[in-house]
């Protein structure tokens, strides 16, 4: 009876220095792991913490949305349909393009050439404004939008402009025109040689040879100004 319990006794004593064992080689193992793993994951923070701020300074690029579809007809050429872009100003102030098509003709070239552009543009204030093309070209280098042939820009205020070129400065909220514009809105109806507008619209300068009719209210008689 003694003999038997004293080799039970012997069965676990081994048995538990077994688990010791294992246990011991699984403490090491997971100790020699996490030298590896913890200065692995410090050093992937420290890089995204050095980084991130980097990152966040190119909110400003313009973009291209991939909603849009490519064209694989033209492999030697980047085409897109129904295109989108989006970015921000110098404000951080928030702007959208939009094409029925975007190409770029060479991959080495910054211009992108757009067809039926639309650039809508939020104001501080909560307002919007709108240009549509028939057609226009992005340089990426220099953030500025070309548009030609029937340019329209409208504000939801109810003003709006029409001419045959234009030129729009994304990154400081600009936009010039040499060529005869006509406008209408609330104030009446306005006919000049060329316009200015700055930091999206706080400023506007219409050139040249200019004539405004001024409308007190829609039923009065039309006052016209001719200036020089």
């Amino acid at each position: 009876m003694n003999m038997a319990a004293e080799a039970s006794e012997r069965r676990r004593v081994g048995l538990t220095a077994r688990r010791t064992q294992r246990a011991s080689r699984f403490y090491g193992q997971f100790v020699g792991l996490m030298k590896v793993i913890l200065p692995t994951v410090a050093t992937a923070l420290l890089l995204v913490v050095v980084i991130w701020p980097q990152l966040k300074e190119q909110d400003g690029l313009f973009e291209i949305g991939f909603d849009g579809k490519i064209d694989k007809s033209a492999a030697e050429n980047l085409r897109m349909e129904q295109a989108r872009y989006t970015g921000v100003d110098k404000s951080k102030r928030p702007f959208f393009v939009t094409a029925e098509a975007a190409e770029q003709a060479d991959p080495q070239s910054p211009i992108i050439e757009l067809l039926q552009p639309k650039a809508d543009i939020l104001m501080e204030d909560g307002s919007w404004i709108a240009v549509t093309a028939e057609l226009g070209n992005y340089n990426r280098a220099t953030q500025f939008l070309e548009l030609a042939g029937t340019v329209n820009l409208f504000h939801d205020k109810g003003y709006e402009f029409r001419t045959t070129s234009a030129v729009l400065d994304l990154r400081a909220g600009d936009a010039i025109g040499t060529e005869p514009v006509h406008g209408q809105g609330p104030f009446g109806h306005l006919q000049a040689e060329g316009f200015t507008i700055r930091n999206r619209g706080e400023k506007v300068e219409f050139h040249g040879k200019s004539q405004v009719i001024l409308l007190n209210n829609p039923t009065d008689l039309q006052k016209g100004t001719e200036k020089k």
